[in-house]
């Protein structure tokens, strides 16, 4: 599940003091550029350092060959967060923007090497689309570099919409998808 036990949970806003649910989130963070595993510890450390998100588990570290970018493109790194937060869906997805261009990430070219890439997946059970953003993420279902570490970190998941994130991941397999001996925290 990705839901806080309750989804009645809510903290108050210290600004306004209303109150905000609190939201379960799965986060994919990649890098095929420069030193790999540092940004992804930069991305997470900057995750963590963001008020409103609670990072409670991070997976372990796979190695994954690229997909759909420039034949010189190198492997990624790939990791999955589970977070807890009480951020709108736009403002989480704005600080990952702002975490991915901290670390020089560039959107020029589509599919092209990059220091680092921060993928909402699922925000609560929420189902959303908009011209920005599509929740849950529209190719998670077909992609082991997500479903497999997520598979670590929360092995009863499911992606709403799609079903088990074991059963997704057994359909999808998990060629060109290894996991290392390296934990990021």
């Amino acid at each position: 599940m990705t839901e806080t036990p309750s989804p009645y949970v809510i903290d108050a806003d210290t600004l306004s003091g209303g109150l905000k649910p609190i939201r379960q989130v799965i986060l994919s963070l990649g890098s095929n550029l420069g030193d790999r595993e540092a940004n992804l510890q930069g991305a997470i450390d900057a995750l963590r350092d963001t008020p409103d998100v609670v990072v409670v588990d991070v997976s372990p570290v796979y190695e994954t060959q690229p997909i759909g970018g420039p034949e010189e493109s190198g492997p990624y790194l790939n990791i999955v967060l589970l977070a807890d937060t009480t951020l709108s869906v736009d403002l989480l997805l704005d600080r990952a923007h702002a975490v991915e261009q901290a670390f020089g990430r560039e959107r020029s070219v589509k599919g092209a090497p990059r220091t680092l890439d921060v993928d909402l997946i699922t925000y609560g059970k929420k189902t959303i689309e908009s011209d920005e953003l599509t929740i849950p993420h529209p190719r998670a279902h077909e992609r082991a570099f997500v479903l497999a570490p997520w598979l670590d970190i929360e092995p009863d998941a499911e992606l709403p919409g799609h079903g088990p994130v074991a059963e997704l991941l057994g359909k999808v397999g998990t060629d060109g998808v290894s996991k290392l001996d390296l934990e990021l925290q």
